[in-house]
């Protein structure tokens, strides 16, 4: 794991220390791949509306965009769907830049959380508690309290949405640039299982381009609620 290749300080002080070097657009936080953010987005959209059609759906209130960037998934897909979004986002200068993609005066815009998510502990019951290419900053330990944190504040018939790049071979990828991992599916639903949580829906991302990683979409809920 991230923290047996190096101590868990600096594992994470890299990682912010690459997303502090990277330009606050859509092309820099998606590595460059600024042109799939449109097909990301509506692969997004099919899956909110897939959770929206189960018989016990999350309603629309309040939604958490965990690891939110610049602000480019609650501005294109949650501010519509919800009445409020919070947004959890370590980088100052991405936090500055959804404000003003978002706009400060948008109704919709909820609390702005300055915290790493291996740090944030929501004070608020959500709807929905988006994760979308966040999770691979985090080691097991920390992902797996940071899952629990979020599993015990769900609204009533709350899911979290987990959206992330997957390793399609059994071991996790360490990659040095961004200081991050890529798991498994396997490994992942390990996780899951260890944070009490159990996966209702799966889904691929599709239409992205052949030589990325593969991209699954989880929706989650408390164990106990299955």
């Amino acid at each position: 794991m991230a923290n047996c290749m190096m101590t868990e300080n600096k594992f994470y002080k890299k990682a912010a220390c690459y997303w502090a070097n990277v330009p606050a657009t859509i092309d820099g936080v998606l590595g460059g791949f600024g042109y799939i953010s449109d097909i990301d987005i509506n692969g997004s959209r099919d899956f909110l509306n897939k959770i929206g059609a189960l018989d016990r759906h999350p309603d629309c209130k309040l939604a958490l965009d965990c690891g939110a960037g610049i602000g480019r998934v609650t501005k294109n897909l949650l501010i519509s769907r919800f009445e409020k979004v919070d947004l959890v986002e370590q980088n100052e200068k991405f936090i500055n830049t959804a404000k003003q993609l978002i706009g400060e005066d948008n109704a919709c815009l909820g609390t702005v959380y300055k915290i790493g998510i291996q740090h944030f502990k929501p004070q608020k019951r959500y709807d929905i508690i988006w994760c979308q290419w966040v999770l691979g900053h985090l080691n097991d330990y920390d992902l797996i309290e940071f899952l629990e944190r979020c599993g015990e504040m769900l609204a009533d018939n709350g899911v979290i949405v987990v959206k992330e790049n997957i390793n399609t071979f059994a071991e996790l990828e360490y990659d040095d640039d961004d200081s991050s991992v890529t798991r498994s599916c396997s490994l992942l639903q390990k996780i899951f299982n260890e944070a009490q949580l159990s996966i209702i829906l799966c889904d691929v991302q599709t239409n992205f381009p052949e030589d990325i990683y593969p991209v699954y979409m989880f929706a989650l809920v408390p164990v106990k609620r299955v």
